[in-house]
């Protein structure tokens, strides 16, 4: 589902206005759905990705759909400004200069492989979103990291890092999921 520019900006400007509020509220702003077109209420899940310079300053999402769109990406917004462990809360000086980006992803699909050697064959660089399950360890990048990790074993070796496993880690019981987004900025 690929959204039109009105309901895209929509977005947008809930996600920073979420962030806004939560400066000054310190929760994240309440969205009446009823305020918002059908397709801005459906189950969805995203990432809300926050940036200053070039520089990650926040990312919080879910991979599951368990709450509509306008919701999630307004909780994410928030999660993402003020509860990202790996960063402080956001300061309202850096609102001027923060980037935000939208990612709206499809539901996550099991992807079928015989060897790590045949699952890097099969990931497609730019589209791919993944999810790596190793027993209760779990890590996803995002379509978007294929920017600073344009090659697939490379995706795939950091990835497994994030997931809190070696990068040189292969069992025949790691699971991959495969996801992709649509990306609004």
């Amino acid at each position: 589902m690929s959204l039109n520019k009105e309901n895209r900006q929509r977005l947008l400007d809930l996600a920073k206005n979420s962030i806004v509020h939560g400066l000054q509220k310190g929760r994240p702003l309440k969205v009446n759905l009823d305020d918002y077109p059908a397709e801005l209420t459906e189950l969805r899940a995203t990432f809300v990705t926050l940036e200053i310079s070039g520089q990650l300053r926040g990312c919080i999402g879910m991979l599951e759909a368990v709450r509509p769109l306008a919701e999630d990406i307004a909780e994410n917004a928030f999660s993402a400004a003020f509860n990202d462990p790996r960063f402080p809360p956001l300061d309202a000086s850096e609102l001027g200069g923060l980037e935000i980006h939208l990612s709206i992803l499809t539901p996550a699909e099991p992807v079928s492989f015989s060897s790590e050697q045949d699952l890097v064959s099969q990931l497609q660089p730019g589209i791919d979103g993944l999810i790596l399950q190793e027993g209760h360890r779990r890590g996803t990048f995002l379509p978007s990291v294929w920017e600073s990790l344009p090659e697939p074993r490379q995706f795939l070796r950091h990835l497994k890092q994030k997931a809190g496993l070696p990068p040189d880690y292969w069992s025949n019981t790691i699971r991959i999921y495969r996801y992709h987004a649509e990306v609004i900025d």
